[in-house]
């Protein structure tokens, strides 16, 4: 199974590496860079979908604000399986 997870573009470097342009993106506190080969046009402060470091489709804040809060959910069920 594949997942893939909403984070809220802070930076974008144009110059990128040689699959074009990267981003930093905001996972909930955790930075991580990715591609934006297949989205060039994506802007700071938009919302991307990230799979294996590179952002496949943008979302609007709404959807990401509901997709993350799902992710929380999980985690918490996760923790309390743990105990």
């Amino acid at each position: 199974m594949c997942l893939a997870m909403p984070g809220k573009v802070v930076t974008i470097n144009k110059e990128g590496n040689s699959l074009g342009p990267t981003a930093k993106v905001d996972f909930g506190g955790a930075i991580k860079e990715i591609s934006l080969a297949c989205l060039p046009e994506t802007q700071v402060g938009d919302y991307v979908i990230v799979h294996v470091g590179m952002a496949l489709s943008r979302l609007d804040e709404e959807e990401a604000r509901k997709s993350l809060e799902l992710w929380n959910e999980l985690n918490l069920l996760n923790a309390e399986e743990k105990v």
